[in-house]
């Protein structure tokens, strides 16, 4: 018997995040380690009438992949990966990484040349996203390389994965539908917002959001949900930013970035740790050093950082940036092949909405 509250977010996901119907065709991905959830995911989605489609996806075979592959092997862009991307009702993909630094000596020059090759995939899937034709969600598989990346036991990070998608609730979907009321009231509140003021260490940026969609993740794309995000304005960031937390791309971890933007473009990039790759990155296209993205983590389950994204970028009492991709539902027309996601800490920072103070120390300031 698999334990319950793997259950539990296999029919959270299939049944409240993607709403899977009657002879949708669903995508799942993810690594053999993931095998019980996946079994649950295909379970919950033939109770609700779905055509489940299972793809395992290997670091190990991935590492293979950029050890050998040549120039054109790195362009190469798969026939069945277009068609999970133009075909897919449903897509699920599972992360269970057994290995997080699989990636960690390959030549950045040719990570670039692949996610270039691939921009168009990425462009497929951002314009199903925005009219609606892809269902989509992200979620977690805990394993021991995981907890290992959030110093944490295996015991203790299955815990901190469940609390954080709210399976360990008598009734997840209730709790997920109150979860969606807060971020509204906030979104309703940025909706009417042009202009974004960050402050907070080594910290001063402004961005323009006017005719811009702010977009309410209430664990319908992201399981665990929890925050709330647009698509600044491209030419519109000018300042400075810092980011406490560590960013990671592709296995490489990114420490102590500051970025500086003038007319919406990194003009400066400096890390503590990594800083040649950082720059590498942000050439990968014209779009990468434009920022794609803009979000308030806002899922106060999740309280630490683990090294892991999908938990990271909602950590209350946080904001976070993407460069690169912006996502075209918000009014972003930024595009990249890359969305590199950077966190800060904002526990002791403001935010300020058109000049009025609107959250302070890693909360707004408004009754939700």
């Amino acid at each position: 018997m698999p334990d319950p509250r793997v259950s539990k977010l296999a029919d959270l996901v299939v049944r409240y995040s993607t709403e899977v119907r009657k002879g949708d065709f669903t995508v799942i991905t993810g690594s053999y380690a993931a095998l019980p959830l996946i079994k649950e995911l295909v379970r919950a989605i033939l109770e609700n009438g779905g055509n489940p489609s299972v793809y395992f996806l290997e670091e190990e075979v991935e590492e293979i992949f950029y050890k050998y592959a040549k120039d054109e092997q790195l362009e190469f862009v798969s026939p069945l990966s277009r068609l999970m991307i133009e075909k897919a009702d449903v897509r699920i993909s599972v992360l269970s990484s057994t290995h997080t630094k699989h990636l960690s000596t390959v030549d950045p020059e040719k990570i670039r040349k692949r996610m270039a090759a691939r921009r168009e995939l990425t462009e497929i899937f951002m314009k199903r996203d925005a009219e609606g034709s892809l269902r989509w969600n992200v979620i977690p598989y805990p394993t021991k390389a995981l907890a290992q990346e959030a110093e944490m036991s295996l015991v203790d990070y299955e815990d901190f994965v469940y609390k954080s998608c709210m399976v360990d609730r008598e009734d997840p979907v209730e709790a997920w539908c109150e979860q969606a009321r807060r971020q509204e009231e906030i979104v309703k509140l940025l909706s009417m917002v042009s202009e974004i003021r960050v402050v907070g260490e080594k910290t001063d940026l402004t961005i323009r959001v006017d005719g811009r969609k702010w977009i309410n993740d209430d664990g319908k794309k992201n399981m665990p949900g929890g925050e709330v995000f647009t698509g600044p304005v491209e030419d519109s960031a000018e300042g400075v930013i810092y980011f406490e937390y560590p960013a990671i791309w592709r296995g490489i971890v990114v420490e102590g970035i500051q970025l500086k933007f003038e007319k919406g473009v990194v003009v400066e990039a400096k890390a503590l740790r990594k800083e040649e790759y950082l720059k590498k990155i942000l050439e990968t296209d014209e779009g990468a050093r434009r920022i794609g993205e803009f979000a308030f983590g806002l899922n106060y389950n999740i309280n630490r950082f683990t090294r892991n994204i999908l938990f990271d970028e909602k950590i209350g009492g946080t904001i976070h940036i993407a460069v690169g991709a912006g996502y075209p539902i918000t009014g972003s027309h930024n595009k990249s092949s890359i969305h590199w996601d950077m966190i800060k800490d904002m526990r002791k920072g403001e935010v300020y909405a058109d000049g009025e103070l609107v959250y302070r120390n890693g909360r707004f300031l408004i009754e939700l």
